[in-house]
């Protein structure tokens, strides 16, 4: 009766789940070295007890924020053993978007017996501080999503975070942290938080391109999962996919699903079935999905699938040339060449098309050898040039 529960622990791939938290911090960051040393250079002077820093990290979902700030931390505290005491606290403001609540995750983290009840926000502020004293603590907080409290609960909190330091004969008590994914958080202060942050003080991640998200991967397999058990092939296909919108989680997600479906089959090593984000989809495709694609994507796939009924592949180059040509067709300029690579990223995420790397043809390098294993050329091809004929 319970003979499905075999597969608990079999582990013909996994070793260990813990690298694929969302939590957990990996013991050296890939791609993110020189926001490392960016934000090191605005905390120089921290290991003087008068010295407090701050910064604000922004970047879009899955840049690298969280595990940037958590890093540096760990790092920091480790670095400074023996020579200044640093506590760090991590608080998502989407958890606690209050200013009362924030303030006793923090009094509560530094004092378990802080009562829950009854104190005014400067009460609270009064004890943090005296708690920071009497202990000789550095306080490096991390406010995770503060566009969040913010737009909530107002920028009252942090203007008086910044202020914790004043009439404390110098001493500083409070390093800050602001993350954020809104790009136009700094709009949201007042001209005296902004002076107090420092606009040089802020550091804009962008999206992880593709080499850096197969690192990722490869990180994160060598760690998680047996030894030959994930190919190169399979590490650089995940990196691909998710290169699209520049994504970590994506690319972690992507990992870890294929492991959980190559074990679920009785597989101790994952193949490139087990990754395709069409996986994750219906085998048919809707409408809507095509109505959804940029209009050079439509123009990219369009001429896909006319080449595609006649196949049953064709090279990235011959798409380009074909873009090129339905470009031509409905009076569009066509665009250049990273683009037109990344639209083939985009509607493969989408499970429309399927690529693999190969060996081209003609000369060196490495072209795409497309195929569409998901859909009807034919069908997608009328269903684009109806909705193409609407604009």
């Amino acid at each position: 009766m319970t003979d499905y529960l075999d597969r608990i622990g079999a582990g013909k791939i996994l070793l260990s789940k813990e690298p694929f938290s969302f939590d957990w911090t990996p013991p050296s960051l890939v791609g993110r070295e020189k926001e490392l040393m960016e934000i090191a250079s605005i905390f120089i002077g921290i290991d003087n007890p008068n010295v407090s820093a701050r910064v604000t990290i922004m970047g879009p979902v899955g840049s690298g924020k969280t595990v940037l700030a958590k890093r540096f931390s760990d790092d920091l505290i480790k670095k400074l053993e023996g020579r200044r005491k640093i506590v760090s606290i991590h608080i998502n403001c989407r958890n606690y978007s209050r200013t009362s609540q924030v303030l006793h995750q923090i009094a509560m983290k530094l004092d378990p017996r802080h009562p829950e009840r009854g104190f005014s926000a400067g009460e609270i502020i009064h004890t943090i501080r005296r708690n920071l004293n009497s202990h000789n603590i550095h306080l490096l907080l991390i406010l995770d999503e503060v566009d969040v409290l913010i737009r909530k609960d107002s920028s009252d909190l942090i203007y008086r975070l910044l202020r914790i330091d004043e009439g404390q004969n110098d001493k500083g008590y409070l390093s800050l942290i602001l993350i954020s994914q809104e790009l136009s958080l700094m709009n949201r202060f007042e001209a005296a938080i902004i002076s107090r942050l420092g606009l040089s003080n802020v550091l804009k991640l962008e999206p992880y391109d593709e080499n850096q998200l197969i690192g990722i991967a490869k990180q994160r397999a060598l760690l998680a999962c047996k030894s030959g058990s994930i190919s190169e092939d399979i590490l650089s296909k995940i990196g691909r996919y998710s290169a699209v919108s520049g994504d970590a989680r994506m690319c972690i997600e992507l990992l870890e699903g294929g492991i959980r479906r190559a074990e679920m089959n009785g597989m101790d090593e994952v193949r490139i079935e087990d990754i395709e984000p069409s996986q994750f989809r219906e085998s048919s495709v809707e409408p809507s999905q095509i109505d959804g694609l940029l209009e050079h994507q439509k123009l990219v796939l369009l001429g896909i699938c006319r080449r595609l009924k006649k196949k049953d592949n064709l090279f990235s180059g011959d798409a380009k040339k074909l873009y090129i040509l339905v470009c031509e067709e409905y009076g569009v300029k066509a665009k250049g060449h990273t683009t037109f690579l990344k639209y083939l990223k985009s509607l493969e995420i989408e499970g429309l098309i399927d690529t693999e790397t190969v060996n081209s043809n003609t000369g060196r390098g490495r072209t795409q050898n497309i195929t569409m294993s998901n859909s009807s050329p034919a069908e997608l091809e009328n269903r684009i040039e109806k909705v193409l004929s609407r604009y």
